[in-house]
């Protein structure tokens, strides 16, 4: 069960620090601030939770762990919904901080992702779905090198969350950067829009996780036990 505590409070704080620096700090940080809020929080998870659970923290990882062995398939559904449930707890803690503010209105939502009308620069479906894909196939795939056997372990932490620095700031005016269907799915509760489109935040990303786990284990020269 330590693994699964340690997903939770994992994706807690990635949806809390992440998604938080926009509910309460967009203004002051920006886009580069955001970006590397999501960024970070990752660093601190892994070097704090990795040695537990690998510090998933996202359901597309832990797919994509699973199809490159790394985890063991009763493992999968226990992850991803320890996931969930901390995405949930720390967007509803964001809601309940940000509701104290008279200055904060449902409509302005939990940093949740979208895309379309109204949505960040405004692209359509098709950009949407395509950036999810192809970002969340980078960054797992980063995941599986950065975090195999022979490769220097020391800064995968490190290296994991500047490549997520790196989607979010190129991301973030596309769909707020999903590339996790878990940190789509909390602040999505608190809003119609983004629940309307959240299949898009899981569908492309389970698929670039999925993408990433086949690439690294059928294409590549690597042995992939971890």
């Amino acid at each position: 069960m330590k693994k699964y505590y340690a997903e939770c409070l994992g994706t807690f704080t990635l949806v809390l620090f992440g998604c938080g620096s926009v509910v309460f700090a967009k203004n002051e940080v920006g886009q580069l601030g955001i970006a590397f809020a999501f960024g970070l929080s990752i660093v601190a998870m892994a070097y704090s939770i990795g040695s537990v659970s690998g510090c998933h923290i996202n359901p597309a990882v832990t797919l994509g762990a699973w199809i490159s062995n790394r985890i063991e398939k009763k493992e999968v559904l226990p992850y991803i919904a320890a996931q969930l449930i901390g995405a949930v707890i720390a967007s509803g803690l964001i809601y309940m901080i940000a509701s104290g503010s008279p200055y904060y209105s449902n409509l302005d939502g939990l940093g949740q992702n979208g895309f379309g009308y109204g949505y960040g620069g405004e692209y359509n479906v098709y950009s949407a779905a395509v950036f999810e894909l192809v970002a969340t196939f980078i960054f797992v795939f980063v995941i599986l090198g950065a975090t195999h056997k022979d490769s220097n372990t020391k800064f995968a932490g490190l290296v994991i969350g500047l490549t997520l620095v790196m989607i979010h700031i190129i991301g973030i005016q596309i769909t707020g950067v999903s590339v996790n269907p878990a940190r789509s799915f909390g602040p999505a509760l608190f809003s119609t829009t983004a629940l309307a489109q959240l299949w898009l935040f899981i569908i492309f990303p389970l698929a670039g996780g999925a993408l990433a786990g086949y690439v690294y284990k059928k294409c590549l020269i690597f042995d992939t036990e971890s």
